[in-house]
């Protein structure tokens, strides 16, 4: 996974779901990977916390912040 990723995903930062913690990521996931990597992608602001549009890294592929999400979501299961 991008170190990118971890600046929030580690410690949670902004409500971001933290690596491996099921009960967080169960939510999200029930919503299916479309919608993950949609708000990976575009951003999404919501009750639990905010996701900037790739991160805030710009400079990432679609296909990068797409194998992020994978990852995170099967080490959260």
């Amino acid at each position: 996974m991008k170190i990118n990723c971890m600046a929030c995903h580690a410690a949670g930062v902004a409500g971001a779901p933290k690596l491996s913690d099921a009960a967080v990521w169960e939510p999200r996931i029930a919503q299916g990977m479309d919608t993950l990597y949609g708000h990976a992608i575009n951003g999404f602001k919501g009750s639990m916390g905010y996701m900037p549009p790739k991160g805030g890294f710009a400079t990432l592929d679609n296909d990068e912040v797409k194998a992020a999400v994978a990852y995170m979501v099967s080490a959260s299961q």
